[in-house]
């Protein structure tokens, strides 16, 4: 799995747009996260949707828009608006913290990783539980292990070194990489975690 993360915009939708264009078509990750407290990316990706179908970028929608293409299109604007219509189902991927908590938990494997706005609201259950703990709310990016677990934030859209970041699971180890907005890497560390020895009971 590739899982995108994305820095607080602090205002700047149009570096929100580049980390999440760069997120979803450059780097491809299945989905990305919004680490911010605001409703930037719900801002940015309406704008993106109807810049690539028109106003009304509703599933229910699609009828209305296909009707003119299939009845007189030519097979160029049939395949621009099939194009068109994936490229707004692709920003499904592009996700916020849930409202009410601003955070949420996912797996990657056996491993925990918990993703907070504020990584001061984080409590004991959440550092016990989790190996990865991920935040948004800071100045600058971070990779970096204290004891068993890792701490990871993209920093804020705009800053030195950061803005995304993405997290690679391609076997036991995750890789963390963190970009600036015109996608060049700041950092990238392989978060390798010490795993409990299995136990086998004969009888």
């Amino acid at each position: 799995m590739r899982f995108g993360l994305l820095g607080p915009a602090n205002g700047d939708l149009a570096g929100l747009a580049r980390c999440a264009e760069f997120l979803l078509n450059s780097v491809r990750v299945t989905r990305a996260i919004y680490l911010g407290d605001d409703d930037a990316l719900e801002d940015t990706v309406a704008l993106w949707a109807e810049s690539l179908v028109g106003p009304n970028t509703s599933d229910e929608g699609i009828w209305e828009r296909a009707l003119p293409v299939v009845a007189t299109g030519t097979p160029d604007q049939l395949e621009t608006f099939v194009r068109a219509e994936r490229d707004r189902l692709r920003l499904k991927s592009l996700e916020c913290l849930p409202p009410e908590q601003l955070r949420t938990i996912e797996m990657f494997g056996d491993r925990v990783a918990v993703l907070i706005h504020d990584k001061a609201l984080l409590n004991e259950d959440d550092i016990y539980s989790a190996t990865f703990l991920i935040y948004g709310r800071s100045t600058s990016p971070l990779v970096k292990r204290i004891g068993p677990r890792w701490f990871l934030t993209p920093g804020p859209i705009g800053c030195t070194g950061g803005g995304c970041a993405v997290l690679d699971d391609p076997g036991d180890e995750v890789i963390g990489t963190v970009y600036d907005s015109e996608g060049r890497v700041f950092a990238s560390e392989t978060m390798a975690v010490r795993r409990s020895p299995r136990v086998s009971v004969r009888r």
